[in-house]
């Protein structure tokens, strides 16, 4: 979330990242501030973060390129690291900025589900070719529930029914174990606001994922899918990849 930290800060640390672990690191910036006033204060920040967006973006970029010379500003270590940055978004800001500039773009479709067509598409038709990048390139984030069987799936999606449930009753957003029923935990509004929040779900064994995809892929050009999985079980959200891993099959 750019809005909340210099971008120098970031430079210097994802310079360091790269020069760790060089060509595995991936810059994803967001516009949102992602947090309350308070914690917005508490990281010095002054509010106008967003506004000065696609500023800090072409800054943050300038640092981790090759030192100019005369460059007064270096980020040690980052400057010449080139670390590849996206742009994340959940409207058309972000899509618009991040074609404008050359950048691969992610869309997150896990929790913004409503205009991903709108945006990947503002995104590629308006696509202007950079040194990074000379092709548009996209990923679309969405939200999955891998099980072995399709009731299984439904019992485990009321976890993330729960989570997304108190994110709207401002709530502490800790995974809850699944429940047999939503009912009396939710009112009808509130349930037709999660399903909605949650309107890219795929859910379901392999088969089921699997045909949940290929609709999904054969609506929008995409060029990765990144799931999200909220399932509070560790070793079946574990198994849960696997069950993923076997929709690539076939």
């Amino acid at each position: 979330m750019l809005p909340n930290h210099p971008p120098l800060v970031i430079a210097e640390q994802f310079g360091t990242l790269e020069s760790i672990y060089p060509g595995r690191i991936d810059l994803g910036l967001g516009r949102a501030p992602g947090t309350d006033p308070i914690t917005a204060r508490a990281l010095r920040r002054d509010g106008m973060g967003a506004e000065q967006f696609p500023e800090d973006v072409a800054q943050l970029q300038r640092l981790l390129a090759p030192l100019q010379p005369g460059q007064a500003v270096k980020a040690i270590p980052g400057a010449g690291t080139n670390v590849p940055v996206w742009l994340l978004g959940s409207s058309l800001y972000s899509a618009q900025l991040a074609a404008m500039r050359g950048l691969p773009y992610s869309f997150a479709g896990h929790f913004a589900p409503r205009l991903y067509r709108e945006a990947i598409k503002v995104y590629r038709d308006n696509f202007q070719p950079s040194a990074q990048l000379k092709e548009p390139y996209t990923i679309l984030a969405v939200p999955a529930v891998p099980a072995d069987s399709v009731e299984e799936a439904k019992y485990l999606a009321t976890t993330s029914y729960q989570r997304i449930l108190a994110l709207f009753r401002g709530q502490a957003l800790w995974m809850k174990p699944p429940v047999e029923s939503m009912d009396g935990l939710w009112t009808a509004g509130e349930q037709a606001t999660v399903k909605d929040f949650l309107g890219l779900q795929l859910l379901g064994d392999a088969a089921a994922l699997k045909r949940q995809i290929n609709e999904l892929l054969a609506s929008v050009a995409v060029d990765e899918l990144m799931f999200t999985i909220d399932i509070y079980d560790p070793e079946k959200r574990r198994h849960a990849l696997d069950i993923l891993d076997e929709t690539r099959q076939g």
